[in-house]
């Protein structure tokens, strides 16, 4: 059986690394350091998911979010947004642009995990 895609985006390496070292024993893990590569990269491999970061440089994580869910081909890929930003404005924000999900940085692996794993299994 093969792996499901997981698009990780941020523009700090060691948190790519991090992320990447975690899920990739069960999934196969693509990276993006800003949303321009992103949009590229999910557009390119068409990700089951997509675990991005809010403030990057070229274009941050609520603008691709917002692009991907404007873009029929991509549209229908859960983006969950993996943030320091925990003001309750900017999780409303997100949402209001497409996001599926808001998760604040530090978070538990068990909780990232949860919400990875309800959006891979949840009937499409």
């Amino acid at each position: 059986m093969q792996k499901k895609k997981i698009l990780i985006v941020d523009d700090e390496p060691h948190i790519r690394l991090a992320l990447s070292r975690l899920l990739g024993r069960d999934y196969t893990v693509l990276e993006a350091s800003d949303g321009e590569e992103a949009l590229n990269m999910a557009r390119s491999q068409k990700p089951d998911f997509i675990l991005m970061d809010v403030m990057m440089p070229k274009l941050d994580g609520i603008g691709a979010c917002n692009i991907l869910k404007s873009d029929l081909v991509t549209k229908g890929i859960p983006i969950v947004m993996l943030t320091a930003l925990a003001d309750i404005l900017d999780h409303k924000y997100a949402k209001e642009m497409g996001a599926d999900g808001y998760i604040t940085k530090p978070c538990s692996f068990k909780d990232l995990r949860d919400t990875i794993n309800h959006f891979l299994t949840e009937p499409k």
